[in-house]
């Protein structure tokens, strides 16, 4: 199964992953939202911790990529931090594990943890915000290499996947996923004619709360225009 993601072209990857707290947040939710979107097309999924990828591990067999996020008082870094998160998620059933590859101030470095997820026989997806994140964890043994982290390491966020990012990496490795922003179908294009081979779609398909927010920000714009004010 591990090989599957490095074989496959032009897949769909869809992040389960629901707001934390809400009214989806539940294992049996996330689990369904996985089944419904592996039956409209989707290759396989990004799952959020231990407990909610031993639950779709339990409904599929197709390929999971699984995170930890952490909120640390020491460090910015959030996606699997820790080597127990590996070791979590290598036990509840992960095909690929996904790390913050950023190189920032954090508790373990990068090399480490994509050490150790290869010894669980396990393939290492670098979350990355930059090229040089890419360079470094290329270096280090990392399988496959994301966009997901482009904006996100400081300043406001972005509303648009980062394109010459996707490209540039690219440059780099095949192996490159394409996830972050990606909230429109001509997005999902844009991202493989830059240079993808995966492409990863999170709150689009699986957030109801963020998609209903984008739909309320765009009327509120547009009555806001017609009464001559600004949003």
């Amino acid at each position: 199964m591990q090989q599957t993601l490095l074989t496959l072209e032009n897949g769909l990857i869809v992040s389960c992953q629901p707001v934390k707290d809400g009214p989806m947040d539940t294992a049996a939710i996330v689990a369904a939202y996985g089944q419904a979107a592996l039956a409209g097309g989707a290759v396989g999924l990004r799952i959020e911790s231990a407990d909610y990828v031993r639950a779709v591990r339990a409904v599929t067999e197709r390929p999971i990529i699984g995170l930890v996020k952490r909120d640390l008082t020491d460090s910015p870094v959030r996606i699997t931090p820790l080597i127990e998160d590996v070791d979590a998620l290598a036990e509840a059933g992960a095909d690929v594990i996904a790390y913050d590859a950023t190189q920032r101030l954090r508790p373990v470095p990068t090399a480490d943890l994509a050490a150790r997820i290869h010894a669980h026989g396990k393939l290492a997806m670098a979350d990355c915000s930059v090229l040089d994140d890419a360079r470094q964890a290329l270096a280090e043994g990392a399988d496959m290499v994301g966009s997901t982290l482009a904006g996100y390491t400081g300043g406001p966020e972005p509303t648009e996947p980062d394109l010459a990012l996707i490209g540039a990496m690219r440059a780099l490795t095949s192996n490159v996923v394409a996830e972050g922003c990606i909230r429109l179908p001509h997005h999902a294009g844009a991202a493989l004619a830059a240079g993808a081979r995966l492409v990863v779609v999170g709150s689009a398909i699986t957030r109801p709360e963020h998609v209903t927010s984008w739909f309320r920000a765009d009327m509120d714009r547009q009555v806001a225009a017609q009464h001559g004010v600004s949003a």
